[in-house]
């Protein structure tokens, strides 16, 4: 029988080292689910803090306009072909204009209103109904029903991300009437007590509302209020009529930015909420994203263009980097001698891909762009400096993948009388095959995320027509997402996020082929 007083850990020295090494794989194990807890929740906040801004700009506003379309207007004698009337922008944006106008006679009162009014939709929104009509000339004389996407800032404001206001709901006004020097008197017991009650709160908490609004609207009526007494509210009536306000349940918009900080207007938010309560301004999916090229306008922009420049980008990379690299791991890994000269061009091939990727868009502007002289903002020089930075990658993946095959799959060819091509080739090469491909495609997923080498030729350029070839300017969704990062408009910065949501989903498409191929092709040994 074993004795018990003779086991190691019978002694008090002996049980303290186990205990503390116990203790000190319980730690391991806490450090690693922190550090994968750690990773986790910073990936998770990336993906809140991108898919929160993404989601405004997967959707915008829309309005309708009603409008003839006068001969004498949009294609007038001289100018009548196709080709001129799609050009005509000017006159179809003027019959939008108008229309805009007729809807609200107090906008012809002067230049500013005038001016303010004019600012509901660009210019640009109208090329498309421009080519429709180009294309079917007997729409001319008739009257169609046009959609363009709204002011960005005003999308912005009905949206609620143009700046913060209180709303409160206004209920019992018994009586309206206008007043001599233009204003309108409102009166209801107790009707405005939740405003007074509100801008009280509000001053109570720190916000200056001594050059802010106050907007009541009713309907289609919008007004902007003068001051409140006890039972009594003066209004300056924006646009629509003082019926409107009469026995209705009126909400009171209190905006402490003050008018002239803003980039909507009063009577701009007046205007659009009478579009709105008229059914004329629709909430729609921005398919533009996806359909339209580039644009100085954020309402107008899409990554179409970006987004085919890419994939040319890729195309180019792809023909270049993964034949090469792959032939040259095979080379290395199979073919060459053992000797200084390899060793030599092995640690270097480790020691390209560490190089910063900045450096492979100077070795590219210099030789591609100013030695060969190939075309600027082309994906061809794109995918040649990006294939520059993806060969180390392919080609290290190649040869692990290579080394990973069992030697007894090698001497098994060669004793059947197999050459050390047709082992290499037939038998070495397949088995390797998924690794090979999962090297290649994580690679090339690394290059569709650079911005840094494709800067430096060129590709920064504003492109405003989709790529047909590799050898068109054009350029790429991550140089696009740092042009839009780059603007100034507040509306540039959803559009920046859903630009990047996009890119991911192209990456992670990528990565899912690594996935797949890994796991039908994987082999265990």
């Amino acid at each position: 029988m074993t004795d018990p007083a003779a086991s190691p850990f019978s002694k008090p020295d002996a049980l303290k080292r186990l205990k503390r090494r116990r203790a000190s794989d319980v730690r391991f194990r806490l450090y690693g689910m922190g550090a994968i807890f750690l990773a986790l929740g910073a990936l998770v906040m990336l993906a809140l803090s991108i898919g929160s801004q993404a989601i405004s700009a997967a959707t915008y506003h829309v309005a309708r306009y009603d409008i003839t379309l006068d001969p004498a207007v949009i294609a007038p004698p001289g100018e009548n072909t196709p080709e001129e009337i799609a050009r005509n922008v000017d006159g179809f944006w003027e019959l939008v204009r108008d229309n805009l106008i007729a809807t609200f006679p107090e906008s012809d009162r002067d230049r500013a209103t005038r001016l303010e009014v004019s600012e509901f939709i660009t210019r640009l929104a109208v090329l498309p109904a421009a080519r429709k009509v180009a294309a079917r000339p007997q729409l001319i004389g008739n009257e169609i029903e046009l959609a363009a996407p709204l002011n960005d800032d005003l999308d912005l404001y009905l949206k609620g991300q143009a700046f913060a206001e209180r709303r409160v709901r206004v209920s019992g006004i018994t009586s309206v009437a206008a007043q001599e020097d233009g204003s309108v008197l409102l009166t209801g017991q107790g009707a405005f007590t939740p405003i007074r009650t509100a801008m009280t709160t509000l001053e109570s908490d720190g916000v200056n509302l001594e050059d802010g609004s106050v907007l009541l609207t009713a309907g289609a009526a919008t007004g902007r209020l003068q001051g409140i007494e006890p039972g009594t509210a003066r209004l300056e009536l924006l646009t629509g009529t003082l019926d409107a306000f009469q026995g209705a349940t009126a909400t009171a918009r209190i905006i402490a930015l003050p008018e002239a900080q803003r980039v909507v207007s009063d009577q701009q938010i007046a205007w659009t909420l009478a579009l709105q309560e008229m059914g004329r301004i629709s909430r729609v999916p921005r398919w533009s994203l996806l359909t339209h090229s580039d644009s100085t306008y954020p309402e107008l922009a899409g990554g179409l263009a970006a987004l085919v420049g890419s994939l040319f980008t890729m195309l180019v990379t792809a023909l270049v980097a993964i034949p090469i690299g792959i032939l040259a791991a095979v080379y290395l890994e199979e073919f060459a001698p053992k000797n200084r000269l390899t060793d030599f061009i092995e640690v270097n091939i480790n020691n390209l891909a560490a190089v910063p990727s900045i450096v492979f868009g100077l070795l590219g502007a210099a030789v591609y762009i100013n030695f060969l002289g190939m075309p600027r903002s082309a994906p061809l020089v794109g995918g040649l400096v990006l294939a520059l930075m993806t060969f180390p990658v392919v080609i290290i993946a190649a040869r692990a993948a290579l080394k990973a095959v069992p030697p007894s799959v090698r001497s098994g060819a060669l004793a059947i009388g197999a050459s050390q091509m047709q082992t290499v080739f037939h038998h070495v090469v397949p088995l390797a095959a998924p690794g090979i491909l999962t090297g290649a495609i994580l690679g090339m997923a690394r290059a569709l995320g650079e911005t840094a080498p494709l800067l430096l030729i060129g590709m920064v350029a504003f492109v405003g027509d989709v790529p047909s070839s590799p050898t068109d300017e054009s350029t790429v969704m991550p140089v696009l997402i740092f042009s839009w990062s780059n603007n100034a408009e507040r509306a540039w910065e959803p559009m920046t996020s859903a630009m990047i949501v996009i890119l991911l989903a192209v990456l992670l498409l990528m990565n899912g082929l690594v996935v797949f191929l890994r796991r039908k092709y994987e082999r265990r040994w």
